[in-house]
């Protein structure tokens, strides 16, 4: 099973995380300190790192912003007891992959792990896939099934952003800080009117949607199953 390391300082929160995955059959390394924990992360072997953010010694996403700038892009779920929209928005624009905010449900968590182990690799690989859609970050070009689908340069960056985060509920803030690089949420439909038209694309009459909308929340885009 996969390697956890575990960057937390709240002892019982550490622990009952800790006891959940290893009865799943993950390895869990956990350390309580951010300087360590930012030293453990570099040394690899984790496939995903749970960070808290308010850690002693080194804030959470001072690590994550830290790994990114030296290219290691071990998936990350940010835990924090900030939740409001501009905590996640920038949890999410330090590198984090995923934010859970405390207190959460430790079935919610593992779904959030999981999904983050199945996500395509955020890497230097060329091609993006959640069969049956595949994205060529060099050639530009996206298809479905063998079914070309034609991207304007937005919706492709808009789609990127997606594939990288399947499953995962993106918010309209998140969208515009990370696809726009907007650092307000302006008074517009604009998110929606792009969603739609690449939902059009994506998702043809017959096919099994893979694009979602979750009223009032955001868009989240799905494997078929």
């Amino acid at each position: 099973m996969a390697k956890v390391l575990l960057i937390e300082d709240d002892v019982d929160t550490a622990q009952e995380i800790s006891a959940e995955l290893r009865d799943r059959g993950y390895v869990v390394d956990w350390v309580d300190d951010g300087v360590e924990g930012l030293r453990q992360a570099r040394k690899g072997g984790a496939d995903i790192l749970i960070v808290d953010r308010m850690l002693p010694g080194m804030e959470g996403l001072a690590i994550i912003d830290a790994l990114r700038g030296v290219q290691i892009r071990t998936p990350v779920l940010v835990l924090s007891a900030l939740g409001a929209v501009n905590d996640r928005v920038r949890g999410l624009g330090a590198g984090g992959d995923d934010y859970l905010t405390k207190p959460f449900a430790i079935p919610e968590l593992i779904a959030r792990i999981e999904a983050l182990l199945r996500r395509p690799a955020d890497t230097a690989a060329s091609v993006l896939r959640i069969l049956p859609l595949e994205l060529d970050l060099l050639e530009r070009t996206a298809t479905r099934g063998g079914r070309e689908i034609e991207l304007l340069p937005r919706e492709f960056r808009l789609l990127e952003y997606m594939m990288r985060r399947c499953e995962q509920l993106l918010t309209r803030a998140m969208l515009f800080e990370e696809v726009w690089k907007y650092k307000f949420v302006p008074d517009s439909n604009l998110v929606d009117v792009h969603m739609g038209r690449l939902r059009r694309k994506v998702d043809a009459p017959g096919e099994t949607p893979m694009i979602y909308s979750v009223r009032g929340e955001g868009f989240v885009l799905r494997a078929p199953a």
